[in-house]
């Protein structure tokens, strides 16, 4: 490995990832503005939402039916069956739904916003938009990042519930686990708030991964390898501020929201 190249490869990245940082600042105050463009906004709903449904819905069905086979016999077990709805709503409604979700939307979602606004800038078509007075940012990027910010959080809810359906299947036909007992278990142990940090979580992580994207597109330079490499790096990056971002969010939304004063 050449550590020079590492060193510069490491450089383009933290330009681009500090330019996304003031592009995201930038659609913050534009979008307070209000300089939306609304009918791009509700295209590239459909985009982030309907057609990555069946993908998201699949993801969160065997998700519910892997982590209540782990569990539920192991609950059963130890005398506690009547636990395993519930657990399974709070591991899905605090972690998994949200976090698998916006994995889901940044593989696809995301690498789609980098190769296009990518070749859109190796082609010119960005600085054919500057000469017609139109801001890319309102034409291009906010858009994206409030499809992405509004489609999720929906995408969301509607995955934690399949993802619930899929544990009732298991957990009814394999281990005699009375439904009624699973669906009480789900309402005495999971709350409003579970649901809450969930849509908090999932508008985060869309607000980041369409930054990224659209970010790492219009920095695009190179041609078609320009912007393979930018797909990539535009996903990796989204994959990897998730993450990063899911921590401090459950440190601030479960940690110190109730640590006692």
């Amino acid at each position: 490995m050449n550590p020079t190249k590492t060193r510069s490869s490491l450089g383009i990245w933290t330009k681009r990832f500090v330019a996304s940082l003031f592009l995201g600042g930038q659609v913050l105050l534009h979008v307070l503005q209000g300089k939306i463009h609304r009918r791009n906004t509700l295209e590239q709903m459909a985009i982030v939402g309907p057609e990555s449904l069946f993908i998201a819905l699949l993801t969160a069905s065997f998700v519910g039916m892997v982590f209540t086979i782990q569990v539920a016999q192991e609950f059963i077990a130890l005398g506690a069956g009547h636990l395993v709805g519930g657990v399974l709503a709070l591991s899905l409604s605090r972690e998994l739904t949200p976090v698998l979700t916006s994995v889901i939307i940044a593989g696809r979602v995301c690498s789609a916003f980098a190769a296009e606004l990518g070749t859109m800038q190796v082609t010119e078509q960005i600085d054919a938009l500057y000469m017609m007075k139109t801001d890319p940012v309102d034409y291009l990027v906010i858009p994206r990042v409030l499809a992405c910010s509004l489609m999720l959080p929906l995408l969301t809810i509607i995955c934690l519930i399949t993802g619930l359906a899929g544990g009732l299947l298991i957990a009814t036909n394999f281990y005699n686990i009375p439904s009624v007992l699973f669906l009480d278990s789900i309402r005495d142990l999971m709350g409003l708030w579970d649901l809450i940090s969930a849509e908090i979580k999932s508008v985060v992580f869309g607000w980041a991964i369409a930054v990224i994207g659209t970010s790492w597109g219009l920095t695009t330079t190179g041609g078609a390898k320009g912007v393979g490499q930018s797909t990539t790096t535009a996903v990796v990056t989204s994959l990897l501020a998730i993450f990063i971002l899911d921590f401090f969010l459950s440190w601030l939304l479960f940690k110190v929201a109730f640590s006692p004063v």
